[in-house]
This record gives C-alpha cells, sequence and structure tokens, in this order.
C-alpha cells in the first residue's frame, strides 16, 4: 500500500490525572493534580502519539466528535484532517476545550505521517534548529522561600540560563521573593518573573521598575491580564529597558495573535501547541510573529513541543515546566536530551520520538 491510500483507521484516548509533588499555584490559581489527555492514531500497525494538559472532557470530546472525522482521513494529509475537525466543531466554539482536544488529535496525526515515513517529526516539518533552548519554569506561589531557591538554583546548576517564576498572589511579598530568588541563581542566569493576569495596570508597572532594579529581570509575563491589551501595550511602552513583556499562552486560534500581534502588546509571542490546536496552527502563528517582527517562545509540554520548535525559525525558547516535566518522565520513553541549557530531538527515533509506558500510566487512568 502506498503512503498517499494509507488511511487514518482508529483514534484512541485516554486520559490520566497526575498528583502534583507538592501543592502549586500562580497569581490566580491553585491546583493539586494536573489531567493529560493522550491521543493514539493508527494506521495499520504504526501509531502516532499526542497529548494535551487538559480536563477529562477534552476526551469525551474527542472520542464522541473528532475520531470519527478523522478516521478513513489519508494519514499523509494532517492539514486536511485539522481543516475537517475545525468544520465539523463549528457550532461547539473555536476556543478552549475544542481547540485542545484538536490539539491532541492533530500532534497524533503528525507524528503518525512522520512515523509511516520513518522520519523524525522536525525533519518532516523542515528543520530550522537542531536544538531547542529552554528557561527553567516552576517557582510556584504556593513554594516557602527555601524551596523557590532550591528549584531555581538547581536548574541553573544543570545548566539552564534562564529560569522563572510565579508572583502576583501576595503583592505584598513579590520583591521579596524574586529578591530571594536572585540570590539563589547568581547574577549570570536571567531571571523571568509571570504574574498570570494577577496585577493592575499601574500596579504592575510599580513592580516592573523595582524588580529591574532590585533584581534584574528580563522577562515579565502576563503582568495584567491577556486580555486587556491596551494594558499590555503600556507595560510594554514603560517598563524599563532589558525587560521583555510576554503574553499569549491562552490563545486558541491564529485570529487571537494576529489581534495581539497587531495591539503591538508585547514583546515576546507565547503559543502552546496542546491549546493552539496543534502543530497545524502553531505553524500560523510562527508564520504571523515573523511578519510582525516578534520572537516566538513556545509555553510548557517541552516533550511535545521540541520537534515543531525545532520548526520554526523565530523561536527563542521553550518553558520548560517543573509541572510537565515530571508527568512526562514518568508517562513518556524516547523524552529529547536536556543538553547546554537546551532540549535536543532524538534523530535516531521517527515521529516525535515517543512512547506511552502504558505500565505506568494505568493507574492513573480516569
Amino acid at each position: 500500500m502506498t503512503l498517499d491510500a494509507t488511511t487514518v483507521e482508529r483514534i484512541d484516548v485516554q486520559a490520566y490525572t497526575i498528583p502534583t509533588d507538592q501543592p502549586e499555584g500562580d497569581g490566580t490559581l491553585q491546583w493539586d493534580s494536573t489531567t493529560i489527555v493522550v491521543v493514539h492514531a493508527h494506521a495499520g500497525e504504526t501509531a502516532g502519539l499526542g497529548y494535551t494538559y487538559a480536563d477529562v472532557s477534552t476526551a469525551k470530546l474527542i472520542e464522541t466528535k473528532l475520531a470519527g472525522v478523522v478516521e478513513g482521513m489519508p494519514a499523509s494529509s494532517p492539514r486536511a484532517s485539522w481543516a475537517a475537525m475545525v468544520k465539523a466543531t463549528r457550532n461547539l466554539g473555536r476556543q478552549g476545550i475544542t481547540s485542545m482536544a484538536i490539539a491532541a488529535v492533530d500532534l497524533a496525526l503528525w507524528d503518525l505521517h512522520a512515523r509511516l515515513l520513518d522520519t523524525p517529526l522536525c525533519t518532516v516539518l523542515g528543520m530550522a534548529h537542531d536544538h531547542v533552548p529552554v528557561y527553567g519554569s516552576g517557582g510556584f506561589t504556593t513554594y516557602t522561600n527555601d524551596r523557590l531557591q532550591e528549584q531555581l538554583a538547581g536548574w541553573a546548576e544543570q545548566g539552564i540560563p534562564r529560569v522563572k517564576m510565579k508572583i502576583g498572589a501576595h503583592p505584598d511579598q513579590d520583591c521579596e521573593r524574586v529578591r530571594a530568588a536572585r540570590e539563589a541563581i547568581g547574577p549570570s542566569v536571567e531571571l523571568f518573573v509571570d504574574a498570570n493576569g494577577a496585577y493592575e495596570r499601574k500596579q504592575a508597572l510599580q513592580f516592573a521598575d523595582a524588580f529591574h532594579e532590585q533584581s534584574s529581570v528580563s522577562w515579565f509575563e502576563e503582568p495584567v491580564s491577556s486580555d486587556d491589551l491596551e494594558g499590555l501595550r503600556l507595560l510594554r511602552d514603560r517598563t524599563p529597558a532589558g525587560m521583555a513583556i510576554a503574553a499569549g499562552e491562552y490563545g486558541y486560534d491564529a485570529v487571537y495573535f494576529r489581534r495581539m500581534l497587531d495591539a503591538g502588546a508585547v514583546d515576546v509571542q507565547q503559543a502552546d501547541v496542546t491549546r493552539c490546536a496543534g502543530i497545524t496552527e502553531l505553524l500560523r502563528i510562527a508564520g504571523l510573529c515573523r511578519a510582525h517582527c516578534i520572537p516566538l517562545s513556545c509555553h510548557c509540554g517541552p516533550a511535545i513541543h521540541v520537534h515543531p520548535a525545532c520548526a520554526i525559525d523565530g523561536l527563542i525558547h521553550l518553558e520548560y515546566f517543573h509541572d510537565h516535566v515530571r508527568i512526562e518522565e514518568l508517562l513518556l520513553d524516547g523524552l529529547p536530551e536536556l543538553r547546554d541549557g537546551a532540549l535536543w530531538p532524538d534523530l535516531s527515533r521517527p515521529g516525535n520520538g515517543l512512547s506511552l509506558r502504558h505500565s505506568n500510566a494505568a493507574q492513573y487512568s480516569v
């Protein structure tokens, strides 16, 4: 059978909920578990793997709506399957769970396509880089200062030259926590902060000046709500030189990113392949960033991002998020190698190189 005649025969989906190793929180939310929705797309004896971090209802949507749409579609045409999924979910709402469900299936379909070619996914997509720089990310607002310092210093000791912490839940403590972080990592490691939209505009401006002056913070993520494009633009224009304003992790389609870029709201655009409807849409978003001369940073899910990130020429780095790193190390084989502050795909393995450890995952099935 030729590749063009090979069709997607079956879509399998399963959700797994994994408790956090400690309570986690940011500027606006706290959680004690994370759910990963894993998709396998089958063609003959070959299966592609994709996933998203989302509610278990996302798995139900894939099972009841999307699986039937892509089954029977050409395995060599992930973009055609993507368009069919978007069309079929018109009345469900394109944002949120629908987009994350499409993302998981799209990721599995691209992986299947590359595996059928017996070729690494980044090669199929067209490599712009052979590795992806990362920044260590965690530093949750639920952590003590000792735990905060231990985690951030640990990444620095691994050779990761940039780290990020959460702020905003207790504004009266934020300057002290940021100073503690700087003390732990030393002067040569970049320090990022993420408020998850917890501050008001003038409050964010005040903190931006303090963080930069006292602790040389070089990245301020979502200082105000990502829906406040005027506020983000204000912060971008008025924060100190050397401090980048970043946002975009909650974007679900290219239109969202076009609006943010047209508003001049960010110095660095963020996007999450597990939220923005998969690789098919992520590559369009990368094109929008290139057209606006704005760099792109990928958000969370490091293992699933590495191959598409290698195909984005305007990419600057990828978030090495503590919670997701822990889950991926627990559930997946074939993870990219962390070396010299970057993730390196294994080019000896076809597709994204990942496989689910079913025996490990079974106890977390929901």
